[in-house]
């Protein structure tokens, strides 16, 4: 039986997945390492930002040209002002779900504080956020996951993560967590196999919780 909910940020709350990767794939051919948008999905997605920076440092084969992570919070917030919306149909999902909840996201707390705020959603989970910068190491390791659980008191066994990402989706797994994923960027088959229950639309989430 669930009894209390961790939600991913990026992705399953805010609909920012497609523009924090056009920007960083922009970002990344500025610096000499030539990225599509596909590119950045399939490598980077899902990552902390201290994990981009890295793999797209061996990538390149030494140290980038410039400030990834300075530039890329830079130029997001300036596309988020005009064009960040939630996830379609996450705030009536919400209203619908009567559980202990709170969100851990890879993102750092100065970013999903932007991303909740410019979509109303601030308020709903203010002083219930959880950072990768609050850990050892973020996802695809259980810490973040289990550090927000220790904190509200959650039980793992009986708590559900909503994601989006596989290194999320492998994250909570390893935290000993249900996970309910959300397929709006990758394959459904993709994050069943790795052990997701997948879902297409946030109308089905808290049906899904109730039957789970």
């Amino acid at each position: 039986m669930i009894t209390s909910v961790i939600f991913d940020c990026d992705g399953v709350l805010v609909d920012s997945e497609e523009i924090a990767n056009r920007v960083l794939a922009e970002l990344l051919t500025e610096a000499g390492l030539p990225t599509t948008y596909d590119q950045a999905v399939e490598v980077y997605r899902g990552r902390s930002m201290e994990s981009v920076v890295a793999t797209a440092s061996e990538r390149f084969g030494s140290s980038l040209p410039f400030d990834l992570s300075e530039r890329y919070y830079t130029r997001i917030k300036e596309v988020f002002e005009t064009d960040l919306r939630p996830i379609p149909g996450v705030t009536d999902a919400l209203k619908r779900i009567d559980l202990p909840d709170c969100v851990a996201s890879n993102g750092p707390l100065h970013k999903m504080e932007t991303t909740l705020r410019l979509t109303g959603l601030w308020d709903r989970f203010k002083g219930r956020i959880f950072s990768a910068d609050d850990v050892a190491a973020g996802k695809p390791a259980p810490d973040l996951f289990l550090h927000a659980a220790r904190v509200m008191g959650f039980d793992p066994a009986t708590t559900a993560v909503v994601e989006d990402s596989l290194f999320g989706v492998e994250a909570a797994l390893a935290a000993g967590m249900n996970v309910f994923a959300f397929s709006s960027h990758t394959e459904p088959g993709i994050l069943a196999k790795a052990g997701g229950i997948p879902f297409t639309d946030m109308a089905q989430l808290p049906e899904l919780l109730r039957q789970n």
